[in-house]
């Protein structure tokens, strides 16, 4: 999608109240997709068509992990009833339904307005938003989707972009095969286990940028670099870039999740997310490097690039010292004056050819022996 078409989207919102559900982000022609997990050590059950009025508010006392995934955030009327029968804040919507908001965290610990009395209030909610990131092979870009997060008690509410496949699908599958600690856990592992998910992604973004400066690297040790080197080395840059603004502010994410004594983070979930915080700082300063290693990329290809220049001048330059003397002599004589002796030499011509070679062949005699060819 290109940023003029995300501009035109983002005002949408110029003007409106805050809390309006307005979305922000490309046009999507199909529906919403729900699917509802509910699952314990025990059993399991999964429902790939669920429908909106399926998705309610599970009671304290039920022993099932309930898990909303929503597929696609388009239409603001469904996240809005959504919303309504999870009791989530408006504020909290317009950050899911706006592609453009950074990676946060937000802790909402009040009901909304307009929850009526007896009822079920979900007051204390986590609401994480973060990027998911893929490198698309068929554009040579990275993709960017919109993912959001809402913990509650029992609870745990995905929100992703309408795309062909599901990134949350090995998380699903290690629930239908009951392998690993996520059906023993309750819905702060699962938020780990999603967000486990994308962080994993980053190290792949990450391992496939590192790859193609290896190929740079190689192509300018082998001086077979290019002009279109060059605008790899830009690209790599601008999505270095990119990547940094997105993954900057999931460590202030993981850092508040640890920090926060929140009681919908169980303390045997901590030391996960202690290793999640680890993994995005060992991406951080893989990034670091490799923004120092671009930078220098760059460098070492204008150094090829003027050390070519210099090539082609330094060539230049001893051709031209080469002819300056031989066309000094043909200019001589190539005045038109009546008296000059030479001319009427029968073997002038002739003489005028031996002095230029001579010339010529000294001076590249010369130029060698001071080491300037």
């Amino acid at each position: 999608m290109s940023k003029r078409k995300r501009y035109r989207s983002a005002e949408k919102t110029l003007g409106t109240s805050p809390g309006t559900l307005t979305y922000v982000g490309a046009d999507i022609e199909h529906a919403i997709k729900i699917k509802r997990i509910d699952y314990n050590a025990t059993d399991y059950r999964i429902d790939n068509s669920s429908k909106l009025s399926d998705c309610t508010l599970p009671l304290p006392e039920t022993p099932y992990i309930h898990w909303i995934d929503v597929d696609g955030i388009h239409e603001p009327k469904v996240l809005a009833a959504l919303g309504q029968q999870y009791h989530l804040h408006a504020l909290l919507l317009e950050d899911v339904l706006n592609t453009e908001q950074k990676p946060k965290i937000d802790l909402y610990d009040e009901t909304p307005q307009g929850t009526k009395e007896g009822t079920q209030p979900g007051s204390q909610v986590v609401f994480v938003t973060m990027k998911m990131i893929h490198h698309s092979v068929q554009h040579q870009e990275i993709d960017v989707e919109h993912v959001s997060f809402v913990l509650g008690t029992n609870y745990l509410i995905s929100f992703q972009e309408e795309r062909t496949s599901d990134i949350f699908g090995p998380v699903i599958e290690r629930i239908k095969a009951s392998s690993g600690k996520t059906r023993r856990n309750g819905p702060d592992y699962l938020l780990y286990a999603l967000m486990d998910v994308i962080i994993d992604h980053y190290f792949l973004v990450t391992e496939h940028i590192g790859d193609k400066m290896e190929e740079i690297e190689e192509q300018l040790v082998q001086e077979r670099a290019n002009q279109q080197t060059l605008a790899t080395l830009y690209t790599l840059k601008r999505e270095l870039a990119f990547i940094r603004r997105t993954i900057y502010p999931v460590r202030e994410i993981l850092g508040t999740l640890l920090r926060e004594e929140s009681d919908l983070i169980q303390r045997n979930t901590l030391p996960y997310l202690r290793d999640l915080a680890d993994h995005i700082s060992q991406v951080i300063e893989t990034q670091e490097s490799y923004r120092e290693l671009i930078a220098g990329l760059m460098d070492v290809y204008y150094s090829i690039v003027n050390n070519r220049m210099n090539s082609v001048m330094k060539t230049l330059t001893i051709i031209s010292a080469i002819f300056i003397p031989l066309t000094f002599i043909v200019g001589v004589y190539g005045m038109n004056f009546e008296f000059m002796p030479e001319l009427k030499s029968p073997h002038g011509y002739y003489y005028t050819w031996g002095i230029m070679v001579v010339i010529a062949i000294g001076e590249i005699i010369y130029f060698k022996r001071r080491g300037w060819m």
